[in-house]
């Protein structure tokens, strides 16, 4: 162990890379830190000789991390949540923390959590900061770079979990799936939809690049079966809002479709063939949980879901 090297790396330098690799900017960087920018650029340049390695990097007008800083990020994480729990020894009062969280959602786990979950939480911490992401923006990677505190999404229980170790995964609410088409669609007046109907109209995706194909897909294939999907988009609103214009199906959560106002006024039907089971989940850093700030928020997310 080098102690002398290691004397030369303070917690000025962790938090200084942390953050930037939340923002991946000098500016805001400082201003989150209430510093001046050329003491942000002094303090990276200490770091960047003590490690050897350029860490940020500009490609346009973007700043880059390197691979080096992006390996860190958990760990420099870790030791900052360590050390904060050293500092604050008292129990949590939400009613002073001036702290910032970040979560990431589909959208329509906005519908269903969002605005709840928001005036709960500044009801009882009325100086806190929360910052909403959508999840096509930042995902489980968010989590790892310690740049999010906090995925909610839906998803089919039967698809296998990203394979993160250090992510935690809990289900917040079971659901189930849906058909939902225009009120005027030739289906519509059917009390039941049959398979063959199901599969003889086109249906609208959703896109996912976290999450494998659902089960529910791959028990179609294992039919010879498809559906005919010319459509995928990125949220259940854009397709429910098409689902308004055309004669598209899109498969979705009941429990979304009975609340959201894109939904409203198309026809509900239960699928003619068994989806699986479907659900709402919470996923965050295993090692976020040592903060006793991110366990007060994962109580509240827990109570404002039930």
């Amino acid at each position: 162990m080098d102690l002398a090297k290691l004397s030369r790396i303070s917690m000025k330098h962790l938090i200084t890379l942390h953050v930037m690799l939340d923002t991946l900017s000098v500016t805001a960087s400082a201003e989150r830190l209430c510093l001046s920018p050329s003491s942000v650029s002094k303090t990276l340049s200490q770091l960047r000789d003590n490690l050897n390695d350029e860490l940020f990097y500009r490609h346009g007008n973007a700043l880059i991390a390197t691979p080096l800083a992006r390996r860190l990020g958990p760990s420099v994480q870790q030791m900052i949540n360590d050390m904060n729990q050293i500092l604050s020894q008292d129990a949590f009062d939400p009613t002073h923390y001036q702290g910032r969280f970040s979560l990431a959602m589909r959208e329509s786990t906005f519908e269903l959590l969002a605005a709840k979950l928001s005036a709960h939480i500044l009801n009882l911490a009325p100086n806190i900061r929360l910052e909403f992401y959508s999840k096509d923006n930042i995902g489980f990677d968010g989590l790892s770079k310690g740049s999010l505190d906090f995925v909610l999404l839906p998803h089919d229980l039967s698809q296998p979990n990203p394979l993160q170790d250090d992510l935690v995964w809990e289900t917040l609410f079971n659901d189930e799936m849906v058909c939902l088409m225009n009120a005027s669609h030739p289906l519509a007046k059917q009390q039941n939809i049959s398979f063959d109907d199901y599969l003889n109209y086109s249906h609208i995706g959703i896109t996912d690049t976290d999450l494998s194909t659902p089960f529910f897909d791959i028990l179609l294939a294992q039919q010879s079966k498809k559906r005919a999907v010319p459509i995928s988009v990125p949220d259940f609103g854009s397709a429910a809002l098409m689902c308004h214009h055309s004669e598209l199906l899109f498969t979705c959560s009941r429990r979304w479709a009975s609340i959201a106002s894109q939904a409203k006024g198309l026809t509900i039907k239960p699928l003619p063939i068994e989806y699986g089971k479907v659900a709402y989940s919470l996923v965050w850093h295993r090692q976020s949980m040592n903060d006793p700030a991110h366990r007060w928020l994962y109580a509240q997310i827990l109570l404002c879901s039930h």
